[in-house]
């Protein structure tokens, strides 16, 4: 709006007539006094409100500090608003002292509401605190490559998997325990530890058959969550899965999944009723509506595949083959059946490998995102953190550094 001419300013300020200059000195004085007052009040109000701010993140209530955010962002345009109506009598010292105090304007506190996202019951308000993040320009990377499931060829044959992968397709195959890789030669150093204590007279055969015991009924009513939580003690282990929820997480990110949460500890993810020794939790928004409408398109079917297989696809890409993702397979072979009309075997073998294969070179893209989050869960960071260190480490070209 255009500032009002000299006539009508000595109409709203009578008692100014005397001389330009006077009026120039009282408008001055005048706007000097109060905004002081009102910038003390609007601080003390903030810091308040703030306060509230971090005991909904401490109490993982997103609804409460989503709220926050949104109306800080209300009131934020509402002083823009004020300030291009009011022109230069208002031109913004009652903002600039509430951001002298460092709680808004890009503040890094607005990235804790991600930490409150795994207490959420609806997943929309998870996605809804993703979108408000986004547009405050904050997660430039989140769904960045979306499209990527509509670029490529569908026909996935072993030989074509491998010429883009560089890895034969039985490095891609969950292993079973004792059967292959390094739990291969446990069992055998188990099972010749047993012969050379019965050898030597010592019959462990009653602690051998309750250990046993113990261990099938941990795996029948806990989905193995005890044997899981001894195995994640060494470390060798727990960093590989590190790297698969890693590859879980930015797949996801990276194509628009809101993350409501990564559980490393195998007892809190038994609670969440998560099967296997960890999870990611994600949401697609799209899969989602589409489902309950009783449908199932092929596009965001892509995408939900990929981001199931990113695990396996992270981890061989760090170690040249996969041990874990057992779980991932067999939830995927479940949507395949309940698909109308439901895959053959064939079509789901070739999909499989098809997601996997752009999931594995989505990583292979962007490994130093993938390093960033790895570290960043290695050393115990919260959610916001860790996709504050995938943010910087894309908008780098490198892997971030700890909490």
């Amino acid at each position: 709006m255009d500032i009002p001419s000299r006539s009508s300013h000595l109409k709203i300020f009578p008692h100014f007539r005397s001389s330009a200059q006077l009026v120039s000195t009282h408008v001055s004085f005048v706007f000097r006094k109060k905004p002081r007052d009102k910038n003390l009040k609007l601080i003390a109000r903030a810091l308040s409100e703030w306060h509230e701010y971090e005991d909904a993140v401490k109490r993982k209530d997103l609804a409460r500090a989503l709220r926050f955010l949104r109306s800080l962002e209300a009131d934020k345009n509402k002083d823009n608003s004020a300030e291009k109506i009011n022109g230069f009598l208002s031109s913004g010292p009652t903002q600039s002292g509430v951001s002298d105090l460092g709680l808004f304007d890009g503040s890094q506190r607005d990235w804790e509401v991600l930490d409150t996202c795994l207490n959420a019951d609806d997943m929309r308000l998870v996605g809804s605190a993703y979108g408000f993040l986004k547009n405050r320009g904050f997660l430039p990377s989140f769904g960045k490559f979306s499209n990527i499931v509509l670029e490529g060829p569908r026909d996935m044959s072993p030989t074509v998997f491998k010429s883009s992968t560089g890895l034969e397709v039985s490095k891609f195959a969950p292993k079973k325990w004792g059967l292959s890789g390094s739990s291969r030669f446990a069992l055998v150093a188990f099972l010749g530890g047993v012969s050379f204590l019965l050898s030597q007279g010592i019959d462990i055969r009653t602690n051998l058959a309750a250990t046993l015991g113990l261990a099938l009924m941990d795996s029948i009513f806990l989905g193995g969550t005890c044997l899981a939580q001894i195995s994640s003690l060494w470390p060798p282990y727990k960093r590989r899965i590190l790297i698969h929820e890693a590859g879980h997480l930015l797949v996801a990110y990276l194509m628009g999944c809101p993350i409501r949460g990564v559980i490393l500890d195998p007892i809190i993810a038994m609670q969440m009723g998560i099967q296997g020794q960890a999870g990611t939790q994600f949401w697609d928004e799209k899969m989602s509506n589409e489902l309950a409408e009783g449908r199932l398109s092929g596009t965001t079917f892509d995408r939900y595949c990929m981001v199931l297989f990113a695990g396996i696809a992270a981890e061989a890409l760090v170690y040249g083959e996969a041990e874990g993702g057992e779980n991932d397979e067999n939830l995927f072979r479940s949507i395949c059946v309940l698909m109308k009309p439901p895959l053959s075997v064939a079509q789901m073998s070739n999909q499989a490998r098809w997601s996997v294969m752009q999931s594995y070179n989505l990583l292979k893209w962007q490994r130093h995102a993938h390093r960033a989050a790895v570290k960043a869960l290695e050393s115990g960071c919260s959610l916001s953190v860790v996709i504050r260190r995938i943010e910087e480490a894309m908008s780098s070209g490198q892997a971030g550094i700890g909490c």
